[in-house]
C-alpha cells in the first residue's frame, strides 16, 4: 500500500487525539517530538511491509517458473505473504 508522509502524519495525529481524549496516555516529552517519532515508526512499518511484498513477488516468480500454467498469483500472494510474515515475526 502506498502511503504518503502527509497521510502517515495525519494518521499519527488522529491516533494521538483519540488517546488523549480517552485519557489513556500522558506525554512526558514534547508532543511534537512524540508525534514525529510515531510517524517514523509507522513509516518504517510500511517500508518493512513493502519489502515483504517484494520478497513474496520474487518467491511467486520462482514458483511460477517451476510450475508454468498451474499458478494463480492472486490466490498465492496472500497465502505466501501470511506465511512469510509469520516466519519473520512481522504482524500484518
Amino acid at each position: 500500500m502506498k502511503v504518503t508522509d502527509k497521510q502517515i502524519k495525519r494518521m499519527s495525529e488522529l491516533i494521538f487525539q483519540e488517546l488523549k481524549q480517552q485519557n489513556i496516555v500522558q506525554f512526558k516529552a514534547d508532543e511534537s517530538k512524540v508525534l514525529a517519532r510515531a510517524s517514523e515508526i509507522i513509516k518504517a512499518n510500511f517500508n518493512q511491509e513493502k519489502a515483504l511484498d517484494e520478497e513474496v513477488h520474487k518467491m511467486m516468480d520462482q514458483l511460477e517458473g517451476q510450475h508454468p500454467g498451474e499458478f494463480e498469483r492472486y490466490k498465492m500472494f496472500p497465502l505466501l505473504k501470511k506465511k512469510l510474515a509469520k516466519e519473520k515475526g512481522f504482524i500484518l
